[in-house]
C-alpha cells in the first residue's frame, strides 16, 4: 500500500511540474531578463501565451484540478501511518505539496482572470516586430509576476519528489537492515542447534561406556 501511494504521489507530482515546464515557453522571455532586454515583443509573446491559456478547453483545468487534488490527498493520507518516515518525509512534502497549490489558486489564477482572460491581441503572428504597439505598462507587471509564480511553484514541486525519492531510498535501507537481521538471527539458531547436536554425539559414548562398566 505504501508503495501505490508514493506512485499517486509522484506520478501527480510530475505532472503538474510537466505543465509548469511548459509555461517555460513563455516565462523564459521575461524571466531574469534585465530592463534592456525586455522588449514589446518579449513582453507581447507572453502575454499572448497566457491568453491562449486563458481561452482552452475547461474540461483541462477540472482535470488539472483533480490531479492536484488526487495528490494532495494521498500525502495527507499517508500521515495517517503515523510512522516516523511517513512524518519527515510525507509532512515535508504535505507542506511543499500545499505552498506550490496557494501560490498557484492565490498568485496565478487571479492574475491570469483579471489581466489575460479578455486580453484583445492587437497582432497577428505575422506581424513584424517593429509594427507592434507599444506593450501597456499596467501589463507589464502581472506579465512578470506569472514567470516568477511559476517558478516558485516548479522548484517546490521538485522539493516534493526530492522528498519522496528519499522516502523510497530510506524504507529500501530499513528493509535492506530487515533482512541482514533475520539472516543473522537465522545464522544463530543454526549455529546452537549444531552446537547442541555436537554436545549430544559427544557424550552419547560415554554415556553407553559408563553403562557397561555398571553392568560389569
Amino acid at each position: 500500500m505504501a508503495g501505490l501511494r508514493m506512485s499517486i504521489v509522484v506520478s501527480a507530482t510530475a505532472f503538474l511540474l510537466g505543465l509548469l515546464f511548459t509555461h517555460w515557453i513563455a516565462d523564459s522571455l521575461t524571466l531574469w531578463k534585465s530592463p534592456d532586454t525586455q522588449t514589446d515583443s518579449r513582453l507581447w509573446t507572453a502575454a499572448s501565451y497566457y491568453a491562449v491559456l486563458m481561452h482552452g478547453l475547461p474540461q483541462l483545468t477540472y482535470l488539472y484540478a483533480t490531479v492536484a487534488a488526487l495528490g494532495g490527498a494521498t500525502i495527507l493520507w499517508s500521515l495517517r501511518d503515523g510512522r516516523a518516515g511517513n512524518l519527515m518525509f510525507d509532512g515535508g512534502s504535505a507542506f511543499l505539496y500545499l505552498v506550490a497549490i496557494a501560490v498557484y489558486v492565490y498568485r496565478v489564477v487571479p492574475n491570469l482572470s483579471a489581466n489575460f482572460s479578455t486580453l484583445p491581441l492587437p497582432f497577428s503572428a505575422e506581424t513584424p516586430a517593429a509594427s507592434l504597439p507599444e506593450f501597456p505598462a499596467t501589463l507589464r507587471q502581472p506579465t512578470l509576476e506569472l514567470a516568477s509564480a511559476h517558478l516558485v511553484c516548479s522548484v517546490v514541486l521538485t522539493g516534493v519528489l526530492t522528498l519522496q525519492a528519499g522516502r523510497w531510498w530510506a524504507e529500501q535501507a530499513d528493509a535492506d537492515d530487515d533482512d541482514d537481521a533475520d539472516f543473522d538471527d537465522k545464522g544463530a539458531d543454526t549455529g546452537a542447534e549444531t552446537g547442541t547436536e555436537t554436545d549430544r554425539a559427544e557424550t552419547e559414548p560415554l554415556r553407553k561406556r559408563d553403562n557397561a562398566k555398571a553392568k560389569a
